[in-house]
C-alpha cells in the first residue's frame, strides 16, 4: 500500500473525527458554550447566515451566552432564529443584546446526554472501521492481482489495524471527555 493510499485513508478518519467533535460541541453541557449556536442561521436579507456573522458572542457567566448584533434591527430576527431551533433555550432580548440563560440540567437529562454521545461515539468508530474494511478490500485485490506478497498483504493489514486502533482510541478519549463535562455539576 502506497504512503498516499495510507494518506488517504488517515484523511477519511481525521473527517470523521472533526465530524464527531462538532456533533458533540452541539450537545449542552450544563454550562454556555457558544457553539451550539453554530447550527442556528438568521434570516439576513433572504440568505440564511449564521449568528456568528452577525454579531458579537460572548460568555460571561458560565451559564449565560451573551448575543449583541452588530445591526440592532436583527435582534428580532436572532430572537425567532433561536426559538425555531432545536437548543431548547428561550432568549430574553432587552433591545440591545439577546440573553441566553442556561438552566442546571437535571440528572436525568444528563444521562439521556450521555447516552446520545456514547451513541454519537459508536457512530463514528462504526464509520472508522468501515474506511479500515475498504482499505483491507483494497490491499487484497492487489494481492490478488500479484501487485504485492502475502507477507506485505500481512505488513499492511498490520499497519491498518495500527492506525485504526489509533483513531478508535482517540474517539473514545473525547467521548470519555464529553461524558465527564456532562456529568459535571
Amino acid at each position: 500500500m502506497s504512503k498516499e493510499a495510507y494518506k488517504h485513508m488517515e484523511e477519511k478518519m481525521k473527517k470523521t473525527i472533526h465530524a464527531l467533535k462538532e456533533n458533540l460541541a452541539g450537545i449542552r453541557a450544563g454550562r454556555a458554550n457558544p457553539a451550539i449556536l453554530d447550527k442556528v442561521a438568521v434570516d439576513y436579507y433572504g440568505v440564511p447566515t449564521p449568528i456568528n456573522q452577525l454579531g458579537n458572542i460572548s460568555v460571561p457567566e458560565a451559564r449565560i451566552i451573551l448575543i449583541q448584533p452588530w445591526d440592532a434591527k436583527l435582534l428580532k430576527e436572532i430572537e425567532k432564529a433561536i426559538q425555531k431551533s432545536d437548543i431548547g433555550i428561550n432568549p430574553s432580548n432587552d433591545g440591545k443584546v439577546i440573553r441566553l440563560v442556561f438552566p442546571p440540567l437535571t440528572e436525568e437529562r444528563r444521562k439521556e446526554l450521555t447516552k446520545v454521545v456514547k451513541k454519537d461515539g459508536e457512530e463514528a468508530k462504526v464509520a472508522i472501521r468501515s474506511i479500515r474494511r475498504d482499505a483491507v478490500e483494497d490491499v487484497k485485490v492487489q494481492k490478488k492481482n500479484g501487485e504485492i506478497t502475502e507477507d506485505d498483504l500481512k505488513d499492511i493489514e498490520k499497519e491498518i489495524q495500527n492506525i485504526t486502533d489509533k483513531y478508535i482510541a482517540e474517539i473514545d478519549k473525547i467521548v470519555e471527555a464529553k461524558d465527564k463535562e456532562i456529568m459535571e455539576v
